[in-house]
């Protein structure tokens, strides 16, 4: 148990200029969370400016600091110096966090982590990050990237801080403290209502249009949109069971529970649902309403399609023949919503009236 009570000793030590010195014992919690001793020497002042008393004084404030005990108030011991922030995030922050996270957002969270926290602080001593640490590095990540990244990082990093307090590791959570820095503004490519226009026009396979205008026009998130099963379908609407990521299928997860809330579908889009409904081989509740064929040990089973290898394969290049800029052709929800009755919106609705129609004749 940590002797926060002990005076330590008090000397002084030097030939031409005598300074007081303090040696104490300091207690540290390793890796495994046992308690380790060491022993810290200390200068304390000249002996030309303090007297014995006071330099006893001093190291006693000292070793109160440095054993986790100020004033009254018991703190958490503090972790000696292998426990790094690295080991910290592997060996016992991530383990913890990993069952509460989605397959996706566990990918791109570790990856966020490895790539701008801990890099800047692998060998660093747990301990002895403060506040200034950690608002240096934001601010820092803040010149670079766009405002997405530095929040995942602000997020991350007061979310380890926290646990490291919670585990006893650090005895205050400098993270508290930090502040979100202001970034640069980033310019994304995006679709014009008639780039979107030419774009679905040009699609003529049933299926790829309509999971193109459900993502397009029903704002429903990507993961949501690949993992549509046709009980899903109820004619005017949209329920959300299940999430697709990576070509796997999630079933009865989805992000929030607000997702489970019904989907409306634009009238001018329930017509191409329900041609590709009438074509698709399997429309019975539990399929996939945009399967593909699984590979290697889910050879013949129909699997949820990749988002980046539908793009690569079925959407690129109908892009590149209309020049339009391959980032700005993404499944996303934040492309045009015809509930939002802005000017761009209306653009949008025509152009789901006229592909109705055009569906309507083709397939009649």
């Amino acid at each position: 148990m940590a002797m926060v009570y002990q005076k330590g000793r008090v000397f002084e030590k030097g030939k031409r200029i005598k300074k007081w010195y303090g040696q104490f014992r300091v207690y540290r919690t390793d890796r495994e969370g046992k308690e380790v001793e060491r022993t810290r020497k200390v200068v304390l002042g000249l002996k030309s400016e303090l007297r014995k008393y006071e330099a006893e004084e001093r190291l006693e404030g000292i070793v109160r600091r440095e054993n986790g005990k100020v004033g009254s108030a018991v703190a958490a011991r503090q972790t000696d110096d292998a426990v790094t922030f690295d080991w910290f995030v592997k060996e016992k922050y991530l383990p913890m966090r990993r069952g509460q996270w989605r397959r996706a957002t566990r990918d791109k969270t570790e990856f966020e982590i490895n790539k701008y926290l801990i890099e800047e602080f692998k060998t660093v001593p747990l301990r002895t990050i403060g506040l200034f640490e950690l608002q240096t590095l934001l601010n820092n990540l803040a010149e670079k990237y766009s405002e997405s990244i530095v929040k995942h990082a602000f997020v991350n990093l007061r979310s380890v801080m926290k646990m490291a307090q919670k585990l006893k590791f650090i005895a205050d959570n400098p993270g508290e403290e930090t502040k979100m820095p202001a970034t640069r503004p980033v310019e994304r490519p995006t679709m014009t209502p008639g780039q979107i226009n030419s774009l679905i026009r040009a699609i003529e396979n049933p299926h790829d249009l309509c999971l193109m205008c459900i993502g397009l026009f029903c704002a429903t998130r990507t993961s949501e949109t690949f993992g549509l099963q046709w009980k899903s379908y109820l004619g005017d609407r949209l329920m959300i069971h299940s999430t697709a990521y990576e070509g796997e299928l999630y079933r009865g997860q989805v992000k929030t529970d607000a997702s489970r809330s019904a989907v409306p579908i634009p009238d001018d889009i329930m017509p191409i649902v329900e041609t590709w409904r009438r074509l698709c081989p399997d429309s019975s509740p539990e399929a996939l309403m945009f399967p593909t064929f699984g590979r290697d040990e889910r050879k013949g089973q129909k699997v949820p399609r990749r988002a980046k290898n539908f793009l690569k394969w079925r959407i690129y290049p109908i892009a590149d023949r209309l020049k339009i800029p391959r980032g700005a052709s993404h499944v996303s929800s934040d492309a045009a919503n015809p509930g939002h009755g802005s000017s761009k919106t209306r653009d949008h609705e025509g152009c789901a009236k006229r592909l109705a129609s055009r569906q309507h004749q083709d397939y009649r």
